[in-house]
């Protein structure tokens, strides 16, 4: 069971290059300053790493890529030992030559692995060619347990997707977290952008409220220009926020800037929250059997 009051923090940062050593220690630095305010379980973005290589289809970039366990995990894991905490962390996984994944890694107070997540929903889009680097997961919507509770970790492409979400909360997630790396083509207009930006902190905020329990989001800020000359490039949004279960925003961060956000979770009034609003209660699991096909034609 998680405890009544759990203070949870996010990492919203920017990336300039792909130098992993100095990235690393820029997340660490303010980890540290999480758990320093009493944060026992804190979220950093998603491939917080690197650069979001993604931006074009490049095989040399797969050398970014590194095992699980590896250099990250090493540096990881003695983070969350460090300062006694839950850490969840996002790496392009290596698992094998020629077989790669974008992978959640959670520690829960030492340096050991507690858990991962392989992402599961893989886009390409313009600017985001994920598919060309990530195999889709196999690890599928289960919550890593810790001491904290059970943690439904999802990944970016993954927060669209209310089923992911559901399945995590079926599975007995206490939370939901995503970290995520997502933002603006700088030629989209200022009404397109508030479009899109409104979808995204909607859908989440949604999958607190049908599942009743806290979300917690971090994104990436800052500009990365795109390495294909005539390309857009990326301002990643920042807007990282913490949602309670009925999808209240507790907090929230600007769209620019590295900042960190911090929150006590009321996990009694989550409970309570459950038995007022008893959705899985009222599941018409007998009528759903579509839901597994692609379309209904």
């Amino acid at each position: 069971m998680p405890p009544n009051k759990l203070k949870v923090g996010l990492v919203q940062q920017a990336v300039s290059d792909n130098d992993k050593a100095t990235n690393w220690n820029k997340s660490a630095e303010q980890v540290a300053k999480l758990a320093e305010q009493g944060c026992e379980c804190i979220l950093l973005q998603e491939l917080h790493s690197t650069l979001y290589f993604c931006q074009q289809e490049d095989t040399d970039a797969f050398d970014l890529a590194e095992p699980i366990p590896g250099p990250a995990t090493d540096f990881f894991g003695e983070l969350a030992e460090k300062h006694n905490i839950v850490l969840v962390t996002s790496l392009f996984e290596k698992r094998g030559s020629g077989l790669y994944h974008n992978t959640a890694v959670v520690f829960d107070r030492s340096r050991e692995i507690a858990g991962k997540y392989r992402k599961m929903h893989i886009p390409d889009d313009p600017g985001f060619y994920e598919k060309f680097y990530f195999t889709p997961g196999d690890t599928g919507f289960e919550p890593i347990q810790t001491s904290v509770g059970k943690l439904g970790v999802l990944v970016c492409w993954d927060q669209w997707y209310p089923e992911a979400a559901r399945l995590m909360a079926m599975a007995g997630a206490d939370l939901l977290f995503y970290p995520t790396a997502i933002g603006w083509d700088v030629n989209d207009t200022a009404e397109e952008r508030a479009r899109q930006h409104g979808a995204w902190e909607t859908i989440q905020r949604s999958h607190a409220v049908a599942n009743s329990v806290p979300v917690i989001v971090a994104n990436r800020t800052g500009f990365e220009a795109s390495p294909v000359e005539g390309d857009p490039g990326i301002q990643f949004w920042g807007q990282s926020f913490v949602a309670g279960p009925q999808g209240e925003i507790l907090a929230k961060a600007g769209a620019d800037g590295e900042t960190t956000l911090s929150v006590e979770l009321d996990m009694e009034r989550t409970e309570q929250v459950k038995r007022i609003w008893p959705y899985f209660r009222d599941r018409r699991i007998d009528a759903y059997d579509d839901l597994t096909r692609r379309w209904r034609d």
